[in-house]
């Protein structure tokens, strides 16, 4: 009798249970990587990581909550239910990625409510995927033991996405492929269910097609990737794409027109051939000149090798340390041939070592100090660059620049964001650096501004090196002049701990 109760009490687990857990396991999987996708490409598009990121989870996880609570509602034929919702976020959540990109370039007022529209849809139903998942292993499995099964397969499908998002998917397959093989996973399972449930099942011829269909509108998305990243993009940046590459950091791409080649990075641009010489000669001379023979110099950012360059236009340079966080821009602007005219072969200069790692990090880390460092970071559009901004990075900076050192750093345009650009001049100034702001019209920006920062005053050069476009000694005293709509303003200090200037950057720009 103790043994009978025993065989009763704990139940063996059929292998249909085995091969419901781990759908279980790629229904989470499948879950979380259209959250981040979504998380990704609102990034991409509307700015603000962190703010965009946190909107996203936000919403999925309601949506999340309102499917669990939906749940209740289905009661028969939940093998069919589950099958049909497998199938419905295969389709959506695989697709979300193509359509966010094709309405982001086709219907760009529209990007946002299709966006939290789609998140709330997939949200929802992966909400009632897991319940109605329980309540089919219920059938011969003990609650305390199905609790925790279903759980631990969840998260682990969770862990598993949430590293190789970055570190493999979207490198690799980029987001939109990202999304279509998640989605034929999605449908993979369907078909899993169609079989395990094949004597259960009412409609099964109608359910095998559906099934069938939806594989196929998949499949035939993940052949034609290329072609739709291509409609999408060609779209959205009017002149013809040479080259894209998604990276774990950003999505780059670059244009050929009429006005030669252009730089995107996630969708904003970084220069253009046509005028670029205006902004690096800007950014790198007044700093190098002023200094007459500067031997060791650093570039932070400017993966794109232009600012390195113009630095290399110093015949006293004996090494330049170029750091920059993406492998893909210093490996696409070293080795590609029509990138690589562009910035001269700079970055296969013996004297050029690149670093490929985080600024704020590195500086931290070194102890070397620097005869001019050039700061040629992207805009303030989110947190993660906004540190890059703050007192905290320009005190690290500041112990890095030797002691008749200058450094200058790329700030936004003092006209159309004044109190962004201001914003940057106080907070150098507030780790005790001396400050000299100066601005440059360059057509693809507008009006753009630059700050020197040193210990000791910087003073005009006499001479610039020879063959420069744009500046020379009897023009440079005139980017110092600041007109009226142009001049300072009071403003606070950008520190970490609460990052004004990504707000008031976000709110100057959002005018625009």
């Amino acid at each position: 009798m103790p043994s009978r109760m025993k065989d009763i009490g704990t139940p063996t687990a059929r292998p249909i249970d085995v091969a419901l857990l781990a759908s279980v396991f790629v229904v989470a999987a499948c879950g979380l990587l259209y959250e981040l996708a979504a998380g990704a490409l609102a990034s991409y598009v509307l700015g603000d990581s962190v703010l965009q990121f946190s909107t996203i989870i936000g919403t999925y996880l309601f949506a999340m909550g309102v499917g669990s609570w939906l749940s209740r509602y289905f009661e028969r034929q939940l093998p069919a239910h589950f099958l049909r919702i497998e199938l419905l976020v295969a389709l959506i959540g695989g697709m979300l990625p193509a359509m966010l990109f094709l309405a982001n370039a086709f219907v760009p007022g529209a990007f946002r409510l299709l966006l939290y529209g789609m998140v709330l849809l997939v949200g929802t139903l992966v909400g009632l995927e897991i319940p109605l998942v329980m309540r089919i292993l219920k059938r011969n499995v003990a609650l305390k033991d199905l609790v925790s099964q279903v759980l631990t397969f969840d998260y682990l499908g969770a862990l598993a996405v949430s590293l190789a998002f970055p570190l493999l998917l979207v490198p690799q397959l980029g987001l939109i492929r990202t999304g279509l093989l998640f989605g034929l996973m999605n449908a993979a399972v369907a078909v899993w269910a169609l079989w395990l449930f094949r004597h259960e099942l009412r409609r099964l011829r109608e359910h095998a097609f559906a099934c069938a269909l939806v594989l196929c509108l998949l499949g035939a998305g993940l052949a034609g990737a290329d072609q739709i990243t291509s409609i999408a993009e060609d779209k959205f940046y009017q002149d013809r794409i040479v080259l894209s590459a998604a990276s774990p950091y950003q999505r780059i791409v670059v244009t050929h027109g009429k006005a030669g080649h252009r730089l995107y990075l996630n969708g904003n641009l970084q220069f253009a051939e046509r005028d670029e010489y205006r902004y690096h000669e800007a950014l790198v001379h007044p700093a190098m000149a002023a200094h007459g023979a500067p031997r060791k110099v650093a570039v932070l950012g400017g993966g794109d090798g232009m600012a390195v360059r113009e630095v290399l236009k110093y015949p006293s340079v004996e090494s330049v340390t170029l750091v920059e966080l993406d492998p893909a821009m210093t490996g696409l602007f070293g080795q590609d041939p029509q990138l690589a005219r562009l910035n001269g072969g700079a970055l296969r200069d013996p004297r050029v070592k690149i670093v490929n790692t985080d600024a704020f990090g590195w500086l931290q880390q070194g102890q070397d100090t620097f005869d001019v460092i050039v700061v040629d970071f992207p805009d303030p559009t989110n947190f993660a660059i906004g540190k890059l901004y703050t007192n905290s990075f320009y005190a690290l900076l500041d112990q890095r620049l030797a002691a008749s050192g200058y450094a200058v750093v790329q700030t936004t345009s003092p006209l159309v964001a004044r109190q962004s650009f201001w914003t940057v001049v106080n907070t150098i100034e507030s780790v005790g650096l001396r400050t000299t702001p100066y601005h440059a019209h360059v057509p693809s920006f507008g009006e753009w501004g630059f700050i020197l920062a040193s210990r000791r005053p910087w003073r005009l050069p006499g001479a610039l090196p020879p063959g420069l476009r744009f500046l020379g000694p009897e023009t440079l005293p005139l980017l110092l002049d600041f007109p009226l709509d142009m001049a300072r303003i009071p403003t606070e200090v950008n520190r970490l701990s609460n990052q004004a200037l990504v707000h008031t950057y976000e709110r100057e720009w959002g005018k625009h």
